[in-house]
């Protein structure tokens, strides 16, 4: 994907789920070096050759969102996964150069579905199945965090390397059962292209981070994760600063929060007695004010209990 300055954009763009809309087609991949093959769904758009026609959408876009809210509110977003897949869905069928066939179609066999394939779509590369992922991983030590396996979710129960077997062993060669021959032959005659697209965010651990993960993007999107125990101290290093939690549907675009949305200093204090980690790992950002009068977002952070990634979240939280 040619690069447009996704910052620049998360400047000027003021719609939340235009903003989310950007970040989905604009942000890197987590990895850069795969054993699937990984593939960015607009490589043959002129959304890709001339990056400045997709920008004058995006703008089009925040000018005008009653569609894509329109468009968004036919299904139920409340997962993130879901949402980011919806953005997908919107953006594809309306790129130059590209046709979207289906999305979500399901695969069953004798009444047991055997899976999905997220995306199946043309362009003048042929026709192309394709998984999509929005993952957010927290390296954990000790041992080498280069290992995928040392790259857990938030809630402790997804894991990068899992998550790149399943790809490989499951939802990639679906589209080769004979299920799914059948159902492909009745939307195409043509042969299909199985591949995948990973996006997210990659959080080193505070104070002494760790290695990134094997075959990781140069460019990827990245925080810091620390110990509810710990925050005292990371606060008072960087005093007067203005943080505050961001739920999950909005932890996609780097976040804008108008002035009359900023906690204050008490707020965010009453809600860290509270205990907030113990629950749920809590995503924060830290907020500088823009000229507009917004406050945009410079460094996030997961926030988790004492005794992450063992005291049980899994149970409690649900994968991005």
């Amino acid at each position: 994907m040619n690069p447009i300055s996704l910052a620049e954009l998360s400047s000027v763009l003021r719609h939340p789920q235009v903003r989310d809309l950007a970040w989905t087609l604009l942000s890197p991949p987590l990895l850069s070096e795969t054993p699937p093959r990984q593939r960015h769904p607009l490589s043959a758009s002129r959304w890709h050759s001339e990056p400045g026609l997709l920008a004058d959408w995006l703008l089009c876009q925040d000018a005008e969102p009653s569609v894509l809210e329109a468009w968004l509110s036919q299904r139920s977003n409340r997962r993130l996964g879901l949402y980011y897949e919806r953005l997908w869905q919107y953006a594809l069928c309306q790129a130059p150069d590209l046709q979207l066939i289906a999305a979500n179609l399901p695969i069953r066999q004798n009444g047991s579905t055997l899976g999905e394939l997220d995306l199946l779509f043309c362009d003048d590369q042929g026709v192309h199945h394709l998984e999509l992922a929005i993952k957010l991983y927290l390296g954990f030590g000790p041992g080498d965090g280069s290992q995928h396996d040392h790259w857990l979710g938030p809630g402790n129960h997804d894991r990068l390397d899992l998550k790149l077997a399943h790809l490989r062993q499951h939802q990639l060669p679906l589209c080769n059962q004979p299920a799914a021959r059948a159902v492909l032959a009745e939307l195409t005659g043509r042969e299909v292209q199985s591949s995948f697209w990973l996006s997210g965010y990659l959080f080193q651990p505070w104070p002494e981070g760790c290695a990134p993960p094997h075959g990781a993007n140069p460019h990827h999107l990245s925080g810091r994760w620390l110990r509810q125990a710990d925050w005292p101290v990371y606060q008072a290093a960087a005093a007067g600063t203005i943080w505050q939690p961001l739920p999950r549907a909005a932890w996609l675009a780097a976040a804008r929060v108008p002035q009359p949305d900023l906690w204050t200093s008490d707020r965010l204090a009453e809600w860290l007695a509270g205990d907030p980690a113990r629950a749920r790992a809590q995503l924060l950002v830290r907020l500088e004010p823009h000229a507009s009068g917004d406050w945009l977002e410079q460094e996030r952070l997961f926030l988790v209990a004492d005794d992450w990634p063992h005291n049980g979240e899994s149970a409690r939280a649900s994968s991005a």
